[in-house]
């Protein structure tokens, strides 16, 4: 069985709701489709009902009626949430007026159905950009207890199954925080740590990764790695990690033993948190171009519940297969 395979498979125990709410949008309704045929999760569509159900008969969609629709401009808990926006929001000046109309759009709405908890989780971003899907979730939803900073997390498929675990590794963060503090790093090795066990499914062995390999180098940029390993351990301490490890020194047991002979975790991490995004970034598309691996993600971590984000070009599976992965991630909080 494949990793998707038993993301989904692990999605339909849990039975959590997700909310699509790009209701309207066909890739969005088709992959709604597939889930709700598949018994992956429990949707629930934003968007008028009437549109919604006439777009399902002409795309053959026989599985939407089995959804819960609700249209952004008339639903019986619309005063619930806008009081909730301004009890939230009171501080920054929000008025009833601004609240008003802000509710009816369905990205805010969609983030008041997760905080005032009738929905688990959130994908969007089929039709919207990136800043709109997560300006809402920012203000709302925010960050998890103990963490500050949202990070993006790749799961790596590799052809060679002598890396990682049997050839799954997770990477991290190559998609959200450009040059994370000493503190801020701690926490994308912690919430990368979680997402592994919450749908890679294996025991997290995490790598801090770095230039030197225990003082083998000078600088603040090892410091800083340094000090973020050390933090991660205070924030949790049954985590397997180490660091600072150069990347050869984390995923090849022979130069592990050899460089850092004391390491639990040299030659054997099967996750990476690099130093900063760029180097994420770059390493995650080479190791995708270059040894053929295919990229799971990103996985947007380290918020309260969990929001991730599509790409405006991505395809029906990929829908699905995010709200597989996002239904992992409720049940992992």
């Amino acid at each position: 069985m494949d990793l998707l395979t038993k993301i989904k498979e692990s999605a339909k125990k849990h039975n959590k709701r997700i909310v699509l709410p790009e209701g309207t949008e066909e890739r969005t309704l088709k992959a709604a489709n597939e889930v709700l045929s598949e018994k992956i999760a429990e949707i629930i569509l934003i968007g008028n009902p009437d549109e919604i159900m006439d777009l399902a008969a002409k795309y053959n969609l026989n599985h939407i009626n089995k959804a819960r629709i609700i249209n952004p401009l008339n639903h019986e808990k619309k005063e619930t949430y806008v009081n909730l926006m301004l009890e939230i929001r009171k501080s920054k000046g929000l008025t009833k007026e601004e609240a008003d109309k802000l509710i009816e759009d369905p990205l805010y709405l969609a983030t008041l159905m997760i905080k005032n908890g009738d929905a688990d989780g959130e994908v969007a971003g089929a039709r919207n950009a990136t800043g709109d899907v997560l300006r809402p979730a920012f203000q709302y939803v925010k960050t998890a207890k103990g963490i500050s900073v949202v990070s993006g997390a790749f799961i790596m498929i590799l052809k060679d199954k002598n890396f990682g675990e049997d050839g799954l590794m997770v990477f991290a963060d190559c998609a959200v925080h450009p040059n994370p503090t000493d503190k801020e790093l701690a926490e994308i090795a912690v919430a990368t740590a979680k997402t592994t066990k919450a749908i890679a499914g294996f025991e997290p062995r995490v790598a801090m990764l770095s230039f030197s390999t225990k003082g083998s180098a000078k600088h603040e940029m090892v410091d800083k790695v340094v000090n973020a390993t050390k933090y991660a351990k205070e924030m949790m301490p049954e985590l397997q990690i180490d660091g600072e490890l150069q990347a050869d020194a984390a995923i090849i047991e022979a130069i592990g033993k050899q460089k850092a002979p004391e390491s639990m975790i040299a030659g054997k991490a099967n996750v990476l948190v690099f130093p900063t995004l760029e180097s994420g970034n770059i390493a995650y598309k080479l190791v995708q171009r270059m040894a053929g691996a295919e990229a799971i993600g990103p996985i947007l971590q380290g918020m309260a519940a969990p929001i991730n984000d599509l790409s405006r070009g991505c395809s029906v599976s990929d829908i699905t297969n995010l709200i597989a992965i996002t239904a992992n991630q409720a049940a992992g909080l």
